[in-house]
């Protein structure tokens, strides 16, 4: 109804003579409904065109002069303003996705304002000391938000950065989006005494007020959706495929003098991640695991057969993907698996349980093998990835983009209408002028 009153003014005048005024009352509807659906006039003529593309030919051209077509939302500039609890030097695949998503969005000329831990004092999260939380994040947040004036907001953890942005957002009537990228309440669930109902109760919570809530996969949209949530898009993720690539002859093999086939697993070693389902499999040659956690001494005693390098980075961690002849991956809490694709990426194929992330990446790709059951066939998974073309593993991997991941990630995010959004920064460049002026006297 609202896009096909948009082509109906479009035929009339050009694409710069019209309001959110106009289209609503085409419509007939309130122009607030066209404000929650299209929150700026880029995104409306982004899925105005969008829309266009799919309509057969007699319904797409109308009687007028033809309007040039405007560049979509994801192409216009915007100020963005990123609050996030995951930020280097941690070592994550969700760190891995913002960081690079960031960059290609800079690229692609939008202003980029990351909140994140480094930016504050902090203390180190219980059993996970690498991740360190921010003490005292509200109100230099809220100086922030003053500072940067954001177009578009995202929220993409639940720690005290995001919870502090969120508030914010809630209390100042600022559109804004989250993402899911752990699954938080398994997480918590699997490491104390708190049932997995309670996690996610406060995770509906958080998100609740969210314009979009992203997520990476298919799978992921519907377990969130059986569980309460609303308002979910999808975000896809990419892969570095210059860093990770297949072995060129005549380059070293790093795991030389280890006994083949080199089964490998790459990630942080904690009992939410279940390496102990690939530790104990009985398979032929060398089982390495790379990386750090608070469950690696335990597993080291209790499985001395298998090779625990510590963690890796850059090109040495694309060198052991790239050596390695099958990637195991034997996690079931993820909400999508960066590893899996950077191991394909360097040619190495992947076995899995049925689980989200792999469930979505894995079945008709020729790129690995899934176990019939979340808890059984992982070790027949693996002998049967080693059989696959690496090949194929790779050509699949390259179907993966950052620059596309960063394209939906901006068409996803919900800018602040024009109007409101320049009446509510100089109305708080306002009051805080005046609150300074006693300080100053």
């Amino acid at each position: 109804m609202i896009l096909q009153a948009v082509r109906r003014k479009l035929a009339s005048g050009g694409v710069e003579d019209f309001s959110f005024a106009e289209i609503a009352a085409d419509a007939r509807i309130a122009e607030r409904t066209v404000y929650r659906h299209f929150p700026t006039r880029e995104a409306l003529l982004g899925a105005f065109w969008s829309w266009m593309q799919t309509q057969a030919p007699a319904e797409t051209e109308p009687s007028g002069p033809a309007p040039s077509q405007p560049p979509t939302a994801a192409f216009r500039p915007m100020r963005i303003l990123l609050a996030t609890d995951a930020w280097e030097p941690q070592v994550n695949g969700v760190v891995r996705t913002l960081t690079r998503v960031v960059s290609e969005m800079r690229e692609m000329g939008h202003v980029v304002e990351v909140i994140s831990p480094n930016q504050f004092k902090t203390f180190p999260l219980p059993t996970y000391p690498e991740i360190k939380l921010a003490l005292g994040a509200y109100e230099r947040v809220q100086e922030r938000f003053k500072q940067f004036e954001p177009e578009a907001i995202h929220v993409a953890t639940e720690g005290p950065i995001g919870l502090a942005a969120r508030r914010i957002c809630v209390e100042w009537r600022l559109p804004f989006t989250t993402s899911y990228h752990t699954k938080f309440p398994e997480y918590i669930s699997a490491r104390l005494p708190v049932p997995v109902s309670a996690g996610y109760a406060y995770m509906r919570w958080f998100h609740g007020p969210s314009g979009r809530l992203m997520v990476a996969t298919p799978t992921m949209r519907d377990e969130l959706a059986r569980h309460g949530f609303r308002n979910i898009s999808p975000w896809a993720r990419g892969v570095d495929t210059v860093l990770f690539r297949p072995r060129k002859a005549g380059e070293p093999d790093v795991f030389e003098g280890l006994a083949r086939p080199i089964w490998l697993n790459v990630g942080r070693i904690a009992v939410e991640k279940n390496i102990e389902a690939f530790a104990r499999l009985d398979l032929p040659g060398t089982k390495v695991i790379v990386g750090d956690g608070p469950q690696r001494a335990e597993l080291a005693g209790k499985y001395p057969e298998v090779v625990f390098t510590g963690a890796k980075h850059g090109e040495e961690l694309a060198a052991t993907y790239a050596c390695a002849d099958v990637f195991v991956f034997p996690s079931l809490t993820e909400t999508f698996g960066l590893v899996i694709l950077e191991a394909m990426a360097a040619g190495t194929p992947v076995a899995a349980y049925p689980a989200p992330g792999p469930i979505d990446i894995i079945p008709g790709s020729n790129a690995g093998v899934l176990a019939p059951t979340p808890t059984e066939g992982l070790r027949e998974a693996c002998l049967e990835a080693l059989k696959l073309d690496r090949k194929l593993v790779r050509a699949y991997a390259e179907t993966f983009s950052w620059r596309v991941c960063a394209e939906e990630f901006v068409r996803n995010l919900q800018p602040y209408p024009e109007p409101e959004k320049t009446k509510l920064w100089r109305r708080l460049r306002r009051l805080t002028r005046l609150r300074r002026k006693p300080q100053a006297v």
